[in-house]
């Protein structure tokens, strides 16, 4: 594996932050250089519309690809300080302009990013046959309130075999009933349909209306006469 796959390999690009970053829009593609190593390298990093990330390194005194940055056998103390600051030019890149990709879909990986944000709860990956189910819970009472899971449309009743992500969140019994009457709603998947729903990470629904309910969903997990955790 490169350089730049191993970097990227769990991220996706924003290509609004790339352009802010100072990348520039090509036809096919966005283009960044930078000078770094007191002027003698230049990193010409590109990435094109799929998000793919390529970078080439070229020695400014002989204006030609340094070549033994990619050959692993020249691995010498200078080559592997050139290669340092490679790495640390396209991670910073990776970390202004990029999306961390916990899951399949941008809108799965958009809500992860905001209950990271929001709660600082990471997804949790408890299955080794589903290595994409990620379950989000409160970090101090243990408790589930939402669950990222990738499956057949099928599984939903529909009469479509395509993969589409889901959350399953928990609310009240009541309004349960009232949202599966509405487009995106379904009765949760694998878990207690009086408690859960499932909601489909298609761009049916908004980030924020997800959000809203993730909200409601969390507050199952905390104590609401005071505001704090509940004890198990």
């Amino acid at each position: 594996m490169n350089i730049e796959s191993e970097i990227f390999k769990k991220y996706s690009a924003d290509f609004d932050k790339l352009i802010e970053y100072g990348f520039l829009k090509e036809k096919n593609s966005y283009s960044y250089e930078k000078l770094f190593r007191n002027n003698e390298f230049k990193a010409v990093i590109n990435i094109t519309n799929n998000g793919n990330v390529t970078g080439i390194v070229y020695d400014i005194e002989n204006n030609d690809e340094f070549l033994p940055l990619k050959i692993v056998s020249q691995e010498g103390s200078f080559v592997g300080e050139v290669k340092e600051e490679f790495k640390k030019i396209l991670i910073d890149i990776r970390d202004n302009c990029f999306l961390e990709k916990h899951f399949l879909s941008t809108q799965a990986n958009r809500i992860a990013k905001l209950l990271i944000s929001k709660y600082g709860d990471k997804p949790e990956y408890m299955w080794k046959d589903a290595p994409l189910f990620g379950v989000f819970r409160n970090s101090v009472s243990k408790k589930w309130y939402g669950i990222i899971m990738n499956i057949p449309r099928t599984k939903l009743g529909e009469d479509d075999k395509s993969i589409v992500e889901i959350l399953n969140i928990k609310l009240d019994s009541e309004k349960i009933q009232k949202l599966l009457k509405k487009e995106g709603f379904y009765p949760a998947w694998h878990m207690n349909k009086k408690y859960w729903i499932t909601i489909t990470l298609d761009e049916t629904l908004s980030d924020k209306e997800i959000l809203n309910f993730l909200e409601e969903s969390y507050s199952f997990t905390v104590n609401k006469k005071n505001g704090r955790i509940r004890k198990q």
